[in-house]
């Protein structure tokens, strides 16, 4: 697939990644600058405490002065509430800008990803798109709420406590660092093995579900040839791996927030020694320093076991990031260039010289040229691989030609605006598509220029409009996903009604019948000659019966035009393709 890849290099810190992520944040401006405020706030309110504490006990508690205390003590009662006020401001609004951004990051994704070629989705893993648009942006939400302004919230209550505690004691300041190089340095490893860890967890997890997903999909083939003890073993590997990622990634925790315990009480413990000797020996350093100290230096070294944690979540961020973008930075989408509407062709298709391949060197159509006229009902038969569903594919522009010309009423059909050519082409495709939502949205899809009473007069004209009644709501029953609550002959009735019912100038047929029941397959023969009065049809059939009342037939053997021609003219030719795929087919129930 074309983002199977993790980028796994050593980098600690993608600066371009991150500064991509953070432009998402520029249209919320105020929130922004609230949540960057309320931090600036907290990191002031923080360090307060302390020497509130500092001047309590030195001016009342030590020497046992009453008068004052009870001010100091309302004081600190003060700035805890504030903390507490402005800690569920700077929280709600980190998390809420979190969400915002990427809202629009996901809308930005899915809008790529539903305009990317078809041919991007014959290679692409669906499960591992699951993984970008789901999980992968779901983990840049906590770069933002639990990642970013977390770290610079630390970052300044750090700052403003570390001059505080330079400005009040330089000596016992000085103890309190001894210990830092050491948990720098510890950090720092800490990162470059956990960021490689993460990586490991976002590749399993996207692994896992695209293995889920496709076994969910082909679970009858999987029943069918009774591989579920196999399926499950392959499970059970890659359900592992993604347990093992996950175990290096604890075990990494395990041993960093200990030891950043044991180095902060090491800190402590020599900041008690050294500010008892001096408290002795020195009348300069008083109780209310000391004790004051120690509870700057926790509120010096949690912070950085937090940072810490908090600059993994952004790591997590940047390596979703990096794969999130390089979805985004795929071109794959077809090219739209052109600009002519499509609202008043008459449906005259013109293939001049045209060659295609899905893949280099593997040649699929070798200089086809046909014209189909405006209204002509024209069929198209012939064995499996001889090109005939990759011609609706070039004309629906799922794929663009190799070579040659592909012409609409004279005009070549990348000159036309995309989604007016479509807008005007219908199809009805062997394997059926529903969505999970009540028929009648999945015939509309969305368009409210077609009303119930059309569907409902054209269903009674082909013929299903009782059948869709017989439901338990009628048209607003909800057929859940792919239609699973539906028959095979059913799903393809409703997808033949929604062709239909967009009066489109080209419609198409592809295997349309090849999998509906005889009950099903006469309706719909029935209705043919409505639904292709005054539009270019095409059909594609391997049943002959499907195409007996076509203009004309093209029949087609490995990529090119064998014979053409109407039934009987085909018929009347010797040893003809098309008369050996007819005498196949219908001898039998002729002598029947």
């Amino acid at each position: 697939m074309p983002d199977n890849n993790t980028n796994t290099t050593g980098r600690v810190f993608d600066l371009k990644v991150f500064r991509r992520i953070i432009s998402y944040a520029k249209r919320y401006r105020w929130p922004f600058v609230l949540t960057g405020i309320t931090a600036v706030l907290l990191s002031f309110l923080a360090t307060a405490r302390p020497l509130i504490l500092i001047e309590a006990v030195n001016r009342y508690i030590a020497p046992r002065q009453e008068s004052g205390l009870l001010t100091m003590i309302i004081l600190m009662l003060v700035i805890l509430m504030l903390e507490v006020l402005f800690q569920f401001v700077f929280v709600y609004s980190a998390n809420w800008l979190g969400q915002h951004i990427i809202k629009d990051i996901r809308y930005q994704v899915f809008k790529h990803i539903i305009h990317f070629r078809m041919a991007y989705f014959n290679h692409a893993s669906v499960g591992r798109l699951v993984t970008r648009v789901v999980n992968d942006l779901e983990t840049i939400a906590q770069f933002f709420s639990q990642g970013l302004f977390m770290i610079v919230s630390d970052l300044l209550k750090m700052l403003v406590v570390l001059i505080a505690m330079f400005a009040i004691d330089w000596s016992l300041t000085l103890i309190a660092l001894i210990i830092l190089p050491v948990l720098l340095w510890f950090t720092r490893y800490f990162q470059l093995g956990i960021k490689k860890s993460f990586q490991e967890v976002r590749k399993q997890i996207a692994h896992l579900n695209s293995f889920v997903q496709e076994r969910l999909t082909g679970m009858s083939i999987i029943q069918l040839f009774t591989r579920e003890k196999i399926e499950y073993e392959n499970f059970k590997r890659i359900n592992a791996k993604y347990k093992n990622a996950n175990i290096k990634v604890i075990w990494y925790y395990s041993v960093f927030f200990p030891v950043v315990e044991i180095l902060s009480s090491i800190a402590i413990g020599l900041l008690v020694w050294y500010g008892g000797l001096q408290a002795t020996t020195d009348s300069s350093v008083q109780a209310g320093e000391i004790i004051g100290f120690i509870m700057m230096t926790q509120m010096l070294y949690r912070p950085m076991r937090q940072i810490a944690d908090k600059f993994n979540t952004i790591q997590m961020g940047i390596v979703a990031g990096e794969r999130v973008f390089k979805i985004l930075d795929t071109d794959a989408r077809t090219p739209r260039t052109g600009t002519i509407p499509a609202d008043h062709i008459k449906g005259k298709i013109e293939f001049s010289d045209v060659s295609f391949n899905y893949v280099p060197d593997e040649t699929v159509l070798k200089h086809l040229s046909f014209c189909i006229k405006p209204g002509e009902k024209l069929a198209i038969v012939g064995s499996t691989g001889a090109g005939k569903s990759t011609i609706i594919n070039l004309i629906t522009r799922f794929y663009d030609i190799t070579q040659g010309q592909l012409l609409i009423d004279d005009v070549d059909i990348k000159d036309y605006d995309l989604n007016s050519l479509r807008h005007h082409i219908a199809i009805v495709l062997q394997d059926v598509f529903l969505f999970s939502d009540s028929i009648y949205k999945n015939i509309t899809l969305g368009n409210s220029n077609i009303s119930k009473e059309a569907i409902i007069d054209t269903a009674q004209t082909i013929g299903v409009h009782e059948f869709i009644e017989s439901l338990p709501q009628g048209y607003d029953y909800n057929v859940h996903e792919r239609g699973i609550m539906l028959s095979s002959g059913q799903r393809q009735l409703i997808a033949f009604l929604r062709a239909y019912v967009s009066n489109p100038k080209i419609l198409i047929l592809d295997e349309a019948t090849s999998s509906v029941d005889t009950h099903s397959e006469e309706l719909i023969r029935h209705a043919l000659d409505a639904i292709t009065e005054n539009r270019t049809s095409i059909i594609i059939a391997h049943r002959l019966a499907t195409v007996l009342k076509a203009d004309r037939i093209l029949v087609m053997d490995q990529g090119q035009i064998v014979e053409e021609g109407s039934h009987a003219e085909l018929l009347a030719i010797d040893n003809g393709v098309y008369k050996n795929l007819y005498q196949k087919q219908f001898l039998k129930t002729d002598e029947v």
